[in-house]
Parts: structure tokens; C-alpha cells; sequence
């Protein structure tokens, strides 16, 4: 029985408003910030790690469950993607791309999804986290967090906008066993296309996605898509312009949000925390300061419905680490001082060495008369929506086979220290191992060492994102066709059978494009 039944279910404890305590699961694996997607991408799983420190030196993960992610099977990939396009990723190194060019337009990998060392490691390392965090909630937990996961532009059969499989939609499956209804929400500055299209023809997920719209990637989610068939008015797009604050942010989310979860009463909710969605990121142009965004957690962690926390984009790494670290003592409910202790990056938060970063003075285009013409049309779409869906169960598909390693049970001999994460050496070879040796030290100085100013240094993956340039696919673009094939879109109306057949999946998918991420 899920919350919303009035049966108690997942709901967690209420301890004054919002109930200030939780049980809290988060998910970490030390090697993740060893993978490197090449000189001058913007995409640096370095991110993690620092996060990872800030959380360890401000005392954080004393106060929750610390897991490290067991890596996701192939099978447990393929339950949304198509089988050849897992083996791919499986398959393809940096020594033998050349040998598969033809599949590499396929599968759009290439520019800005490149292939590095350790890439399908990388995959199931994430994917694992996310899939995990699912699970956690699924029995007992009340928010599990996964800050290297969130990869949302990632489709069926092919990789987009620097994510390869998405750890998302696997998350959303797995709580579907469990829970009738699933809300996401995304608060990257990017629209969140991948899950968007997964869920577009179900009412069982609902998708809510505020996002940068225009001549930006990834040129969906117009206030006007808004889901097909069983899934008409399951899909929300708040569309954005440029400058956005966190005043007329909040204008738009607290309302909006406020009546989805009156509507569509879900029993679990995904938030995908984009920090790309900053003040002063690299690749983006909002203007909300880390309280601001973190807002938007403190939110939907007040409604008392079991809640995963992912991450996504972020490209002006330093305040990445500050954003998502502030965000996890949302979780916690334990407010973070703004003075930054010591730590092993704090050479990049100089020269204040603080939380948070004021916001800047850019012009926001986002007009009164517009924010309240969208707030006005997303909450009419919401009062067309009569009452919460409800799925009859016949049988529970079976539990993702992924055991969490709990650090907290480990020999202590054996087990990482909470700040030794940046020293790989003595973390204990697994089966991959042999793969990842080659980005052991020399990847993790070459991130350690990059510097900010050497980020300015856009190269041709950067400024091709700034051009905004978007090919529209057939089935997808700014205004949506029916789909070609339900299943290729995970129409959920049936959980036991989750695996998707690649024969049946969505030829639109497979053609290439040249997606730039801004």
C-alpha cells in the first residue's frame, strides 16, 4: 500500500512540520572520480569526489547510511535499454572505436559522449547507485541520495547529451514494483527528454521538468507536450528563459509542485538535482543561488513521501560540490554553516572558502506576465486530472539482485576512511580492475590539477553546446507525435514484463544525431 492510499505505507515520520529526522541512504563509490571523458569536456565526474569530501569533513555521513553501489548487470541495464546497445557499451573501448564507426553513429557516441576508459564501468556504476537507492526506499528507507547519477538524456538505443544509459528510468521501474504511482521531477536546466519520452504514454509516472527552453539543448519540452493517450496530462514542461532567479523559480515550483502532489498523490518521488541550473555555470544560464535550488529539496522532502535524490548536470565544478552538498543536509535536516572546514579541494573554493556564492546581477527575461501565463496554463492541465490513478497488482516483478556494500559493516581494516577517498591506492582490486588501472593516478592529478581558468578554455565540445543546435527526430522535438510503439516508450500498464524487446523498439531512436548539449 502506497502513502497516498491514507494507509501509512512509506510515509515517513512527522516530527514538527516537516519532521526533522530521517533515515537517510547514501550512495558513493570512491573510483568514480576517476573516470575522465577527455580534455576540455565539461562533464567531470572529479565532481563527486569532491562532493564527497565536503560531506566527510562537514560531518555528514556520521548521520546516514554510507553505501557503496554494487554495479549494475546487464540484465538490470536492458530492462529499459536495448540489448545490442548495452553490449556496445560493453564492447567498445578507446582502442577499438575505429573497428565501430558504423555503431558509433548508431548509438550517437562519439563527441559529446565519448569513449573513455572504463566507460561501461563508469555506466554501471552510476546506474548501480540509482537502481540501489530504489531499492532502499522500497524497504524502509526514507530518502536515499546518488549524487553520480541523474544522467537524463540517455534513450533506449542511444546515448545523448553526455549520458550513456539512464540510471533514471531504471530507478522509476524498480519503485514501480512497489509503488502504483511515481512522480519525477527535474531541476537541471536542461529538459529532462530521456525520462520524459520513457513515461510519455502511461499515467503512472509523471514527469515534471523545469527547464531552459528555446535555442537550447535538447530542444524538447514545450508547455504544449504534455503526454499521449493513457499518459495525456502525465507530462508537465515549465519552459524558461534565460536570468531566471530564485524568487520567480519558486513562483512556479512551490504552486506547481504543490498541486501535483495534491493530484497525483505519488508514493515515491525522484527528484534529479541538475546543478547546471546555478548561477555561473559553465554551460548554463539561470541565475539561482545554491539556497534557491536547494529550496526545491526542502520542498518536496516536506510531503513526507519516500524520496530519491540523483544528480545531473554541473559544469562549474566547485559550485557542484557545494550545491549537492548543501542539498544532502537538506536531506538531513541539519543546516550547514557557511564557513568551509578544511578539506582536500579547498584550494578550489577560494578566495571566500564558503558554501554558498551570491548570485549574479544578470538580466531575468522571465517576465511576470510570462511566469504567471505558465503558472496559469500547467495548473489547468492539473485540474483536468479528476483523480490518482490506481494499478490492480497480479504479480510483483522480482527485486533488482543488487546488494549494497554497507561501509559501516565492514572489516575496519579493510574499509575506506571518510576522507581517504582521494588516495585510489588503497582501495581493494575488483573484478574490473584490470580496465580501470589505466585511469588510476594519472586522470586523477590531470582532474586535480585542472584548474578553473584552464575550464574557460572551451573546446570544440563546448562551443558546440553555446550553439544550441538541434536536429528534430521524427517523434521527437518540440511538439510530440503519438509513438510509434508503446513499448518502445516503457508503457508500464503491465510491471511484470519490464524488459523491453529491442526488435520493438522505436526505429526513430536509431537513426543518428549530432545532440550538443548546452
Amino acid at each position: 500500500m502506497d502513502a497516498s492510499t491514507g494507509g501509512g505505507g512509506n510515509s515517513l515520520p512527522t516530527t514538527g512540520a516537516d519532521g526533522s529526522k530521517r533515515r537517510v541512504c547514501y550512495f558513493y563509490d570512491a573510483e568514480v572520480g576517476n573516470y575522465y571523458y577527455g580534455q576540455g569536456h565539461p562533464m567531470k565526474p572529479h565532481r563527486i569526489r569532491m562532493t564527497h569530501a565536503l560531506l566527510a569533513h562537514y560531518g555528514l555521513l556520521d548521520q546516514m547510511q554510507v553505501l557503496r553501489p554494487h554495479p549494475a548487470r546487464d540484465r538490470d541495464l536492458c530492462r529499459f535499454h536495448a540489448d545490442d546497445y548495452v553490449a556496445f557499451l560493453r564492447s567498445v573501448t578507446p582502442e577499438t572505436q575505429q573497428d565501430q564507426i558504423r555503431a558509433l553513429k548508431r548509438f550517437n557516441v562519439g563527441e559529446d559522449c565519448p569513449v573513455f576508459d572504463g566507460l561501461y564501468s563508469f555506466c554501471q556504476t552510476y546506474a548501480g547507485g540509482s537502481v540501489g537507492g530504489a531499492v532502499k526506499l522500497n524497504h524502509g528507507h526514507d530518502i536515499a541520495i546518488n549524487w553520480a547519477g541523474g544522467l537524463h538524456h540517455a534513450k533506449k538505443c542511444e546515448a545523448s547529451g553526455f549520458c550513456y544509459v539512464n540510471d533514471i528510468v531504471l530507478a522509476i521501474l524498480e519503485l514501480l514494483k512497489y509503488h502504483e504511482r511515481v512522480l519525477y521531477v527535474d531541476i537541471d536546466i536542461h529538459h529532462g527528454d530521456g525520462v520524459e519520452e520513457a513515461f510519455y504514454t502511461t499515467d503512472r509516472v509523471m514527469t515534471v521538468s523545469f527547464h531552459k527552453f528555446g535555442d537550447y539543448f535538447p530542444g524538447t519540452g514545450d508547455i504544449r507536450d504534455i503526454g499521449y493517450s493513457k499518459g495525456k496530462y502525465y507530462s508537465l514542461n515549465v519552459p524558461l528563459d534565460d536570468g531566471i532567479d530564485d524568487e520567480s523559480y519558486q513562483s512556479l515550483f512551490k504552486p506547481i509542485m504543490g498541486k501535483v502532489m495534491e493530484v497525483f498523490r505519488p508514493g515515491a518521488v525522484v527528484l534529479q538535482c541538475g546543478a547546471d541550473s546555478l548561477s555561473g555555470d559553465r554551460l548554463g544560464c539561470f541565475n539561482l543561488s545554491i539556497k534557491g535550488h536547494a529550496e526545491c529539496v526542502r520542498f518536496m522532502r516536506s510531503f513526507n513521501v519516500p524520496l530519491l535524490l540523483l544528480g545531473g548536470g554541473g559544469y562549474t565544478i566547485r559550485n557542484v560540490a557545494r550545491c549537492w552538498c548543501y542539498e544532502t543536509g537538506v536531506a538531513l535536516g541539519h543546516e550547514l554553516t557557511d564557513k568551509m572546514p578544511p578539506n582536500e579541494y579547498y584550494e578550489y573554493f577560494g578566495p571566500d572558502y564558503t558554501l554558498h556564492v551570491a548570485p549574479s546581477n544578470m538580466e531575468n527575461k522571465n517576465t511576470r506576465y510570462q511566469l504567471d501565463d505558465i503558472r496559469s496554463k500547467l495548473l489547468d492541465n492539473l485540474s483536468k486530472l479528476r483523480h490518482a490513478p490506481s494499478v490492480q497488482f497480479q504479480e510483483r516483478p522480482p527485486e533488482a539482485d543488487l546488494p549494497e556494500r554497507d561501509e559501516d559493516k565492514e572489516n575496519p581494516d579493510e574499509r575506506r576512511g571518510a576522507d581517504s577517498d582521494v588516495e585510489m591506492n588503497d582501495v581493494k582490486p575488483s573484478e574490473d580492475s584490470g580496465r580501470r588501472s589505466s585511469i588510476q593516478s594519472v586522470k586523477t592529478k590531470k582532474e586535480s590539477s585542472e584548474t578553473e581558468a584552464a575550464d574557460k578554455d572551451v573546446t570544440k565540445v563546448a562551443v558546440e553546446h553555446s550553439r544550441g543546435t538541434v536536429p528534430v527526430i521524427d517523434g521527437v522535438g518540440s511538439s510530440k507525435q503519438p509513438p510509434l510503439n508503446d513499448t518502445s516508450l516503457m508503457a508500464i500498464d503491465e510491471p511484470v514484463s519490464l524488459k523491453v524487446d529491442p526488435e520493438s523498439s522505436n526505429k526513430s531512436l536509431d537513426q543518428p544525431t549530432t545532440h550538443q548539449k548546452q
